[in-house]
């Protein structure tokens, strides 16, 4: 059969699937957080969304948005967050106790600026208006280090082709990881999108507004050196 879809090969790599689905063990802090908080400052992606996505109505109010993908036990988006309140951050993550430890960092410190998103990050910014998004963070994403699983990784040109378009314009993309040779994979990517301009001419110093997490303390004793890369959609 012959195919009428015009962008046949961008619509299976959307298809593939970036992340491993994780539930994982949960303290009883963690339980009853997911318990209490979820329905007020969570979203399921694949339940919640069937249409365009105004991230206005999860909010409360219009405000800069950045979107965490992959956002881990969320103490770094909690960390970004308290000290950036005019901007709103939504996390994406599909570990279930870092989505349930996400939450409680909201509740204990009062972070009005924060939602945490469960599911494919990839369908909820599919849902995204584009120019919607103020910045993008990709902080330590599966480095899917075997050959034949390299297109399960989420910087690679379909995906940040999808990801620019819902950047605003001067909108930033920033991406940090510990494993060498996706990080040079990651700079080709970005560098070879023709809307992406490079804040650095290659790896970035690393911001300090970007909080040391367990994982990247881990990464660098064990001699891992971690990359930044901070790229803008051109105005």
């Amino acid at each position: 059969m012959t195919s009428t879809d015009p962008h046949p090969v961008a619509d299976r790599a959307s298809r593939i699937r970036t992340f491993h689905p994780r539930r994982g063990r949960m303290s009883g802090r963690q339980t009853d957080a997911l318990d209490r908080l979820w329905p007020t400052y969570g979203l399921d992606i694949a339940a919640d969304l069937d249409g365009p996505f105004d991230p206005a109505a999860l909010f409360g109010r219009r405000a800069p948005l950045v979107l965490e993908i992959g956002s881990g036990m969320g103490d770094a988006t909690a960390v970004m967050a308290a000290a950036d309140p005019d901007r709103d951050y939504l996390a994406v993550e599909v570990h279930t106790p870092g989505i349930a430890n996400l939450l409680d960092l909201v509740q204990r410190q009062g972070l009005s600026n924060v939602r945490v998103a469960m599911g494919d990050a990839l369908d909820l910014v599919r849902a995204l208006p584009e120019g919607s998004l103020d910045a993008v963070h990709v902080f330590f994403p599966d480095p899917w280090p075997k050959a034949r699983h390299h297109k399960r990784r989420i910087i690679q040109p379909v995906h940040v082709a999808l990801l620019r378009s819902r950047l605003a314009p001067g909108g930033t993309l920033h991406c940090a990881t510990d494993w060498a040779e996706y990080a040079e994979a990651m700079r080709g990517t970005l560098t070879a999108d023709p809307e992406l301009v490079d804040g650095h001419d290659g790896f970035a110093p690393r911001p300090a507004h970007r909080p040391v997490t367990k994982f990247e303390r881990r990464a660098l004793t064990a001699g891992r050196p971690v990359f930044d890369l901070v790229h803008h959609r051109r105005r």
